[in-house]
């Protein structure tokens, strides 16, 4: 590890700099500081391999069980190949000979090879685009990628699933001769789907929406299913978290998957644009008029931190309709004060005197009560703005109507990942996913460079249209004077029936310390501990099953490793 330490210290910083930014390299150096106990990343190979064989292992326990206990709600599947290779196709449908009694057609889209109706001794209908197909209206319809295998009882489980409009499942890839990569998928996560495709394979369409189906232009499965949800958001769209197909990685078909949800995001009246080098596509959703927005900076002293932070807001960001409210929460230092004195007469600052004791919560509603913005910024003093065109992108998602609360991703001063997305669960609470990663490492599935849906997102940078943050009350300024109360508040907004979101376009820095420790103290003990019980009895449901993280994964780390045995016994007690 040394030898690697000092190897990349004697190359010159711009080249450095350039190659923090290419993923491989970014994995490998991570992968290789984690061996050495500086940075815990992801899980080396070969336990990784380990990891995911017991998961297996639990898995085929519990399909045996679905397939003993649970009645038959579809009878056979419409079953559509999507690719052209020879050897793909066979490979696939070498898998599909062993549940033939659950198939009522095959359709291969892309190939006019006859001589695949004799290996499965069933018809096949050879088509060039999936409006061609000949589907049973009264079936549902499996969409599978070339190249890609069934689990032997994959048919007999979904033949067992409850009523849906779609389906999908987990994945694996198979490398060395093991299936030992798991793509262990969030619940049903739409603005992941458009940045990624992280749906491309193992979908089913309920019988009911065949002739939707039907209707759909895209070619591929990822684009097939943005289509369909983006023509109906109402769409029941189901998750099972059981690796049932093995996967094949084609970087060619991402290509052409992400320029698909490119031209699905444009039909929407958003912009996307895809990124070859971490397969991501970039998603924008331009402001039909530029809202005022009211970011809100609550303080006590803390002249230098709230200097860096308002002089990287008014020098580097390129919106320009916002007003910022600075809250001064008793501060009794000359220079800050005097500071704050000379703020005020800004034109764009507004300062705030809230005289009583700290509250982070009734610090905010305090000052929402204030605000002239139709959009609210929460914003810690710490922050300092990397992204000149953060608002842009954040302000666009939070006026979108089917969006809450909209975070972004912040860094440490080291470059490390301090938020991504809150993960529900982790320490018995929440935590923030990926937290400790580098800057430009790619995460689990890129999601730590994807815009995608979260449960929840940090109030240290936040953006929310200001009658949904009125509609719930605001922060709970009773029970969560100081933790979790962003937490619990996204949650809430959740219950509106919207979406929150992290948007991996708007990068911060936010300067809280990662050496001074945890304040210990009895009293601020007392309180984390009773904040903490009021979030897991309030929101007990939600960290259990958290939609947007799978139960496969570890809640020990924010890593997104997958659980080890302790863990998975821990689970189930």
């Amino acid at each position: 590890m040394m030898a690697i330490k000092v190897g990349v210290g004697v190359v010159p910083k711009p080249i450095r700099n350039f190659a923090k930014k290419n993923p491989a390299l970014t994995s490998f150096y991570s992968r290789s500081l984690q061996k050495s106990g500086l940075f815990y990343g992801l899980p080396s190979k070969k336990k990784l391999r380990a990891l995911y064989a017991n998961t297996l292992r639990r898995q085929a326990v519990k399909l045996h069980a679905i397939v003993k206990q649970q009645p038959i709600t579809q009878s056979t599947f419409n079953v559509v190949i999507f690719g052209a290779k020879e050897h793909d196709v066979k490979q696939t449908c070498l898998s599909l000979i062993p549940q033939l009694q659950w198939i009522n057609s095959v359709t291969i889209i892309g190939t006019q090879d006859t001589t695949f109706s004799a290996l499965l001794n069933c018809p096949v209908d050879l088509v060039n685009h999936l409006k061609e197909a000949k589907l049973a209206s009264d079936r549902p319809a499996l969409l599978i990628n070339a190249g890609d295998e069934l689990h032997a009882m994959a048919l007999a489980v979904l033949a067992r699933r409850p009523a849906y409009d779609m389906l999908y499942v987990d994945t694996d890839e198979k490398a060395s001769g093991a299936y030992d990569t798991p793509r262990c998928l969030p619940d049903w996560n739409p603005d992941y789907q458009l940045s990624t495709g992280y749906v491309e394979t193992g979908v089913v369409v309920g019988a009911h929406k065949i002739t939707a189906l039907r209707t759909v232009s895209c070619t591929t499965i990822a684009g097939i299913v943005a289509q369909l949800w983006l023509a109906d958001k109402h769409l029941n769209i189901d998750h099972l978290p059981l690796s049932l197909l093995h996967f094949t990685d084609n970087r060619s078909n991402k290509s052409a998957q992400l320029q698909e949800l490119v031209n699905c995001v444009a039909q929407a009246k958003g912009m996307a644009s895809p990124s070859s080098k971490i397969l991501v596509n970039r998603v924008q959703w331009p402001l039909n008029s530029e809202p005022l927005v009211s970011l809100i900076i609550p303080t006590r002293n803390g002249k230098a931190l709230v200097k860096a932070c308002i002089e990287s807001i008014l020098n580097k960001t390129t919106y320009t309709n916002y007003e910022i409210l600075l809250v001064d929460n008793n501060s009794d230092e000359p220079e800050s004060v005097t500071y704050f004195d000379e703020l005020a007469r800004h034109s764009q600052i507004t300062v705030l005197k809230y005289p009583h004791p700290f509250n982070y919560s009734a610090i905010n509603n305090f000052a929402v009560q204030h605000a002239n913005g139709e959009l609210i910024g929460l914003i810690n003093n710490d922050i300092e703005v990397i992204s000149a065109d953060w608002l842009e992108y954040m302000a666009g998602h939070a006026m979108r109507d089917d969006i809450g609360c909209v975070g972004a991703k912040l860094l440490y001063s080291d470059d490390r990942i301090q938020h991504a997305g809150v993960v529900m669960g982790y320490g018995g609470g929440a935590g923030h996913a990926h937290k400790y990663f580098p800057r430009f490492h790619p995460g689990y599935m890129n999601r730590l460079v994807a815009t995608q849906n979260f449960s929840a997102v940090t109030a240290a940078c936040l953006l929310v249209k200001k009658t949904h943050y009125e509609a719930v009350g605001g922060l709970n300024e009773t029970e969560l004077t100081v933790a979790f109360n962003d937490v619990d508040f996204c949650l809430r907004i959740s219950e509106l029936g919207l979406r929150n979101l992290y948007c991996a376009e708007a990068e911060h820095y936010h300067h809280e310390s990662v050496s001074r420790g945890l304040d210990v103290s009895k009293e601020k003990m007392a309180r984390f501990n009773a904040e903490l019980h009021y979030l897991q009895k309030r929101w007990s449901h939600v960290i259990a099953h958290d939609p947007a993280y799978n139960l496969n994964l570890t809640l020990r780390r924010e890593n997104f490793a997958v659980k080890d045995e302790k863990e998975w016994r821990e689970t189930v007690n």
